[in-house]
């Protein structure tokens, strides 16, 4: 009778492992100890893909981990930490914090091996995962930080600016505003100067605008001279005009004004949660000064 996926696959595992003690011996370590270490690493990787091809996640993750382990004590690091990689997507499926483990040591490996750019897109993967499946936004928010510096340091500008966008987004929402206009100007400027990338600064310094409104009418006031003057092409976009809306019926403490004005850009531009949370903080702290006026 033929055997099954699984139960083939726990037949490899069982001969890695074989492979291993017998390696690991007296005699073993004698008489090609490397080679049958080498051939040990190959049988936990066919059983890890066994295991995938029957979608056993978690027995996939442990049988790469083990893969990876061996391979360390060859002092393979290229090759443990394609392992590493191999076994965090494995437990991705099941096991969130057990991938980010795997990932993590991958990472060190990475960076050992002086290979940053690959060490941030990993960054950015377990960014995700506390972001969507683990819901740790300060988490999320320190590897995005990590891949953005390690992303630098490679000189790819625009993947470390992608990252810190994300940066920007929480810290805003989390009114962490300082940071988030720190990180829009920042982003903005680089791009208003690129042919393929300027139609984005208009966004990225409207939502530095709209931190700065937050915090302080005048403040907003004067960022948007500013834009104004360092990208003459804000000034024309629907987004400026907003603004400008916006911070005319604040000052005149007019609401329906500035609500006419939100709904009148919502009828062109469909808004995001981001904005709409902006843009009713605002007017939260309008509907409070009246309250204090009376």
């Amino acid at each position: 009778m033929d055997k099954s996926g699984t139960e083939k696959a726990a037949t490899a595992l069982a001969e890695a492992n074989k492979k291993v003690k017998s390696s690991q011996s007296f005699f073993g370590a004698l008489f090609g100890g490397s080679s049958g270490m080498e051939e040990a690493c190959d049988m936990y990787a066919k059983a890890a893909n066994m295991y995938k091809v029957e979608k056993n996640w978690c027995a996939a993750g442990n049988a790469f981990s083990q893969a990876a382990r061996l391979q360390l004590q060859m002092q393979s690091k290229h090759d443990a930490a394609t392992n590493f990689i191999n076994a965090g997507n494995s437990f991705k499926k099941v096991d969130s914090q057990e991938a980010i483990n795997c990932l993590n040591r991958a990472i060190e490996l990475y960076t050992d091996m002086g290979r940053f750019t690959i060490a941030a897109k990993y960054h950015v993967t377990i960014a995700e995962i506390y972001e969507t499946d683990l819901v740790d936004i300060d988490r999320a928010i320190a590897h995005y930080e990590q891949a953005a510096d390690y992303y630098k340091g490679e000189d790819s500008i625009s993947s470390a600016n992608k990252c810190l966008l994300k940066v920007a987004t929480y810290a805003a929402q989390l009114e962490q505003y300082p940071r988030a206009i720190e990180i829009y100007e920042e982003v903005g400027t680089h791009v208003m100067d690129s042919t393929l990338l300027k139609y984005s600064a208009k966004d990225h310094f409207f939502k530095a605008a709209l931190c700065h409104f937050c915090v302080d009418m005048l403040n907003a006031k004067l960022a948007v001279q500013k834009y104004e003057e360092m990208f003459p092409a804000f000034s024309d976009s629907r987004e400026c005009k907003l603004l400008k809306k916006l911070l005319d019926a604040y000052e005149e403490q007019n609401l329906d004004a500035y609500t006419d004005s939100v709904k009148e850009y919502d009828r062109v531009s469909r808004m995001d949660q981001w904005l709409i949370t902006m843009l009713l903080r605002i007017k939260k702290t309008m509907e409070e000064d009246e309250v204090d006026l009376r």
